[in-house]
């Protein structure tokens, strides 16, 4: 026997013979069809259980004109490979699968960068019913692309775009920063810090920085800015303006980063240097990434419910009927851990 043979694939037509039906009565046995007996559709059931015979759901939703597929493209920056992209995308990105599992969709799945490279058009190629988009804002040119994607074609729904003239979904920048502002207030924190950014393309932390700041000042606690640099990896970003901060000499006793993984680059620069955490210095990150379990302390973090994030953007292309506003915020939570 020849040991690289492949299995011989069982098709409607041997169940048909197996049956003793026709191969369009197996079709429509096997789609439940009203017209078919139950004594036939029995036999020819039970003639497939046994051949090993499965339906080509694929075909069959093209039949119907559904794909019943989803694609999801992550922007990646360019030059940067798989394991760059920031950890939140991954999250995400299990948040959408698992909302489009449970209507019974699949996701094809893109991680694109270069600007002569980008594809969108699964929709018009037949490929998937919907796009969704998410990943980095840091590659504008990307961006650039996928929004005259969503003019020409429809549904296509974003996570977080940094266009605000966009139709999007993002998690509540304002209510979580805030939460983070009272949170290291109420621990007694004296002197806070955020290490974010007024005008970072990533428009969310700007939103973040703003709202923890403005709320820091209403709570009558002192309250700077560390701006983080343009172009650096996030766990970079975070080690960079750590180092920035001590360097500073300035007395500080509480740090909200904007994003968990610049949080951890700010706990490494802290540890580097002696600083106690949570003994001298208290950090707040943002995103509420599983990793943060795993960080030395483990991260307190503002936690969007992804979950939620995954099914807002499913339905907003899988063709529910189902109205939205053009901007949905996703509700966040405080999750308390040892950092604080």
């Amino acid at each position: 026997m020849d040991a690289q043979r492949k299995p011989v694939r069982v098709t409607s037509f041997d169940v048909a013979e197996k049956a003793g039906v026709s191969q369009s009565t197996v079709s429509r046995a096997l789609s439940g069809s009203a017209v078919i007996t139950e004594g036939t559709r029995t036999r020819v059931l039970e003639a497939a259980r046994e051949l090993g015979y499965f339906v080509d759901e694929r075909a069959a939703r093209l039949r119907r004109g559904h794909t019943g597929t989803l694609a999801a493209v992550v922007i990646c920056k360019p030059g940067y490979s798989a394991k760059d992209v920031n950890p939140f995308s991954y999250a995400l990105l299990g948040g959408i699968c698992t909302a489009a599992s449970a209507r019974g969709l699949e996701v094809l799945v893109s991680l694109q960068a270069e600007e002569d490279q980008l594809f969108g058009h699964y929709v018009e190629r037949g490929q998937a019913e919907g796009l969704i988009v998410i990943g980095t804002t840091a590659n504008r040119a990307a961006w650039e692309f996928f929004r005259k994607i969503g003019e020409a074609s429809q549904p296509v729904a974003y996570w977080g775009s940094p266009m605000g003239d966009l139709d999007w979904v993002s998690s509540d920048n304002h209510a979580g920063a805030r939460l983070a502002a009272e949170h290291l207030a109420g621990q007694g924190c004296k002197g806070l810090v955020c290490i974010g950014s007024h005008g970072s393309v990533q428009r969310q932390f700007a939103e973040r920085t703003d709202s923890f700041m403005a709320r820091a000042t209403e709570l009558g606690v002192k309250v700077d800015l560390i701006a983080i640099e343009q172009g650096k990896d996030r766990r970079e970003q975070g080690r960079l303006a750590a180092q920035a901060l001590l360097r500073r000499g300035e007395p500080f006793d509480g740090v909200f980063a904007v994003c968990d993984a610049i949080a951890f680059g700010v706990l490494e620069a802290f540890h580097a240097a002696g600083v106690r955490i949570p003994g001298d210095v208290k950090v707040v990150g943002f995103d509420g990434l599983p990793a943060g379990e795993l960080s030395n302390p483990p991260l307190t973090t503002i936690e969007p419910d992804l979950d939620l994030a995954g099914r807002l953007l499913v339905e907003a292309v899988s063709g529910e009927d189902v109205r939205h506003p053009s901007v949905q915020r996703v509700p966040v939570r405080l999750l308390v851990r040892a950092s604080s």
